[in-house]
């Protein structure tokens, strides 16, 4: 394509999204892509996303050991492939909370208060049964109920009502807190993701390029700072440079799109200067601020084998199989996450925990699960206050980052997930689980355990929830790396449409508000336009 006006680096759940908008509005776009086409049966069928976590269409950024982890590294497994973590996450649609936007307004980010976003996210939306006054029904994003739901979340939701926690059928409606399925980005017993939603309505159109197997190493500039196009590594291993009219859209993800800048120049100049990398703007926050969500699962052994794909083997794999390929129904339309929810644990006034629950035992990249069947009761923090970073190992675009996630670094994050334990614990051993659940397997058969031991189990076992964000941090003051409009300061025509530009994690799954941002984004090209 000759003359492109915009191009996004990065095809993920962002890049998809405001690929879309902006084709749509007749610009010629060019969408790059680092891994393949998302056209593998595992990413369609949504049970079986587990399989997709460590092939060649997700990349595992592994960090240094982390002291406050018992010195494990974390690994954080991202997609790399159309549709980016929307083609291999679990498919739950959660915004977050009010307050998250609310806050982010008021340290400085205009424009970005809860109506301001909720209006972005009920444009994306096409929801199956809910509409006003807080779902959308004709955007792209396919949003359902799960057409399967195994017995173990089932018994979940039952023994978590007899602790006290309240139904909820919808938290992304007027409050978040309680217990409920998850309403999923799913559609027709199939993963919607953003490739299959909104870049398939699009994908065929004359001003829209797609290429995958191509690496972005740095953005090319001008003399005034002008983003005047990209060098990338394609398919075959060269070189290429694109040129572009108006703007490069980075939606590359909170580990990538750092990195990209960096090598550009743009981010601390004490360590863009040591790997001998001119420094085009000074921006120390690039790389800084990284926040995740940590979770650590409570295990419990199922008195039957009832695990979901427990028993997937021989005729019974094949029926599943069968039933999902011509019916698209059955336990492999399930986002196995099936069921969870969101916990007042401090007392705040707002939750602090939300739970995923998996009617299997589950592991992690660095290890094993648990023989056997039973259930994963798993608590994350919300809203952590441990900060990480991403630098540069080298100018070489290929070598990986130094990355310090800073896991558990802050003593409230630890604390806030010995209460979710608790109630897991709890949970775990109401009359509704105690049915199905013969005997909690970790952290402890015992049902009196201290917090030491607890904390034990935390630092040993607590996992990234796959949500890293806010390497790139929004804001309208001069540290922050992109200004309310998501434009890099200090250069020309860069925007930035991934979770990296969250100033403060939001509290819950963050595949949602990566989808707005980037819907935001395309806004804010197209009334400057």
């Amino acid at each position: 394509m000759k003359s492109i006006d915009f191009i996004v680096v990065g095809g993920g759940s962002s890049g998809c999204t405001v690929t879309h908008r902006l084709v749509k509005a007749g610009f010629k776009v060019v969408l790059l892509e680092d891994g393949p086409k998302d056209d593998s049966i595992f990413v369609t069928m949504p049970a079986t996303f587990i399989r997709v976590i460590g092939s060649k269409r997700s990349v595992i950024y592994e960090s240094e050991p982390q002291p406050d982890a018992g010195g494990r590294k974390t690994y954080v497994p991202q997609g790399r492939t159309l549709g980016g973590g929307s083609s291999i996450n679990a498919m739950i649609y959660i915004r977050g909370q009010k307050e998250d936007y609310d806050e982010w307004e008021r340290n400085g980010c205009d424009g970005w208060g809860w109506e301001n976003v909720l209006a972005s996210f009920k444009r994306s939306e096409n929801h199956m049964r809910l509409s006003e006054p807080f779902h959308g029904t004709n955007g792209p994003l396919r949003v359902s109920d799960t057409r399967f739901r195994h017995p173990l979340s089932q018994a979940f939701l039952k023994a978590a009502q007899q602790t006290g926690i309240p139904y909820n059928d919808d938290f992304n409606g007027e409050k978040q807190d309680g217990i409920g399925f998850y309403h999923t980005t799913t559609f027709d017993g199939r993963r919607g993701s953003t490739a299959a939603t909104y870049l398939n309505e699009v994908e065929n159109a004359p001003n829209l390029e797609v290429r995958t197997g191509c690496y972005v190493n740095k953005i090319i500039f001008d003399a005034n700072n002008n983003a005047t196009g990209i060098e990338l590594r394609n398919e075959s291993g060269k070189i290429e440079v694109l040129s572009v009219k108006k703007e490069v859209i980075l939606a590359a993800g909170a580990l990538s799109t750092p990195k990209i800048l960096m090598l550009s120049g743009v981010g601390p100049k004490e360590q863009l200067s040591k790997h001998g990398i001119s420094t085009l703007y000074d921006s120390p926050e690039v790389g800084e601020n990284y926040q995740d969500h940590l979770e650590v699962s409570i295990y419990g052994r199922a008195k039957q084998p009832i695990s979901l794909l427990g028993s997937d083997k021989g005729l019974k794999a094949l029926s599943y199989g069968f039933q999902w390929t011509c019916f698209k129904t059955g336990l492999l339309t399930s986002n196995v996450v099936e069921s969870g929810g969101f916990v007042d644990t401090s007392h705040c006034g707002r939750p602090d925990i939300q739970f995923h629950v998996l009617p299997t035992l589950v592991g992690d990249v660095d290890r094993d699960p648990i023989e056997g069947h039973g259930i994963s009761i798993n608590p994350c923090f919300l809203r952590p206050k441990s900060r990480g970073f991403a630098r540069l190992r080298s100018a070489n675009p290929t070598d990986s980052m130094i990355f310090e996630s800073g896991a558990l670094s802050h003593r409230d994050d630890v604390d806030t997930l010995i209460r979710g334990v608790k109630l897991a614990r709890k949970i775990i051993r109401a009359p509704a689980m105690a049915e199905l659940i013969s005997e909690e397997l970790r952290p402890s058969a015992k049902e009196d355990i201290s917090d030491a031991e607890i904390e034990a189990h935390i630092r040993s076992h607590a996992k990234t929830v796959y949500h890293p964000v806010g390497t790139c941090r929004m804001g309208s003051d001069e540290q922050a790396v992109v200004d309310t409009k998501l434009r890099v300061n200090g250069v020309k025509g860069v925007r930035i449409c991934d979770a990296s530009i969250m100033p403060t994690i939001i509290s819950g799954n963050t595949n949602a508000p990566t989808i707005m941002i980037a819907e935001r984004c395309a806004e804010f090209i197209l009334n400057e336009e």
